[in-house]
């Protein structure tokens, strides 16, 4: 698989999850109107759609397919957009642009665009508790990877490494305390991702593991090659501002570390996500190539 059939590979998953998520929600025609807009503004900005194709492709490594996984890949994009608005309030990041689109807060108010990530939260779990939707899927088996998204999302992963980054600005941070910031911000959304199609296609232990494995690598590499982005990213490309982190006092792999040492740390990371998946056959291919695509994207 190439660039440019990873490329294709890509659009086509982003737009079967994109008419995933216009069929589910709400249209902005519904009752009060602002909260509808303020949810459909983010949501359809033109994310890329990482979370929800990682737990497509992992489906289809271990040989399952992508409709029965599908409503939990567009919860798992819904977690993810509730936590850019939040990210990008005043008493957090405090951001004016994000994919080159004002802000949530900058367009609605800080008031309904909290509201707005609360509501995308909430429906996230409701969409994977849908019966019709999830039908063919075993109730202990749902019930397994909403659990499991649930700790991710939550005080023991993606809430948990943005309270700590947050309490860590302008801070003397040590390597543990960065790689604990990294891999539950950033990072356990990234393993749930992959272990929930895995899981929900009725993968054995093996796979599983070997999965999750791969999903710990790209997720740390992810946020590496984000930190690298703000300190030497195109501003057009990424449609938003670049060198926040240390205008903030944000502790980041290229703060700690400089970007050349940061750079082989993320290729490092590539490369044991990687071996973490050589057991499987061509059905990977797509999570090999989302593997190298992240450390080379440019946005």
């Amino acid at each position: 698989m190439n660039p440019d059939t990873l490329k294709i590979y890509l659009e086509a998953r982003k737009k079967i999850i994109d008419d995933a998520l216009d069929r589910h929600l709400p249209g902005e025609d519904r009752y009060p109107p602002d909260i509808f807009k303020a949810v459909r503004y983010s949501l359809f900005a033109g994310g890329k759609r990482i979370r929800p194709i990682l737990c497509m492709a992992a489906a289809e490594a271990v040989g399952g397919e992508i409709d029965p996984v599908l409503p939990v890949a567009c919860a798992l994009e819904l977690i993810h957009t509730y936590s850019l608005i939040h990210d990008d309030l005043p008493a957090m990041d405090d951001d004016d642009y994000r994919r080159g689109m004002l802000t949530s807060h900058k367009v609605f108010g800080e008031g309904v665009a909290v509201l707005a990530g609360d509501a995308l939260l909430t429906e996230a779990f409701r969409l994977m508790s849908e019966r019709e939707l999830m039908k063919n899927t075993p109730p202990e088996t749902l019930l397994d990877v909403i659990r499991e998204i649930a700790v991710a999302a939550g005080y023991f992963g993606m809430v948990g490494g943005q309270v700590v980054d947050l309490q860590s600005e302008g801070q003397a941070v040590d390597p543990d305390t960065l790689h604990y910031i990294h891999t539950h911000k950033t990072g356990a959304m990234i393993i749930v991702s992959v272990r929930a199609g895995a899981l929900l296609s009725g993968a054995g232990d093996a796979d599983v593991d070997a999965l999750s494995l791969y999903g710990r690598h790209i997720g740390l590499a992810f946020q590496i090659a984000d930190d690298i982005l703000n300190v030497e990213g195109d501003r057009k490309m990424m449609g938003k501002g670049t060198g926040s982190d240390a205008d903030r006092g944000k502790i980041t792999y290229p703060a700690l570390m400089g970007l050349d040492a940061s750079r082989e740390k993320a290729g490092k990371l590539v490369e044991e996500a990687l071996s973490a998946i050589s057991r499987f056959d061509d059905r990977v291919l797509p999570l090999r190539m989302i593997a190298s695509y992240i450390t080379e994207r440019k946005m």
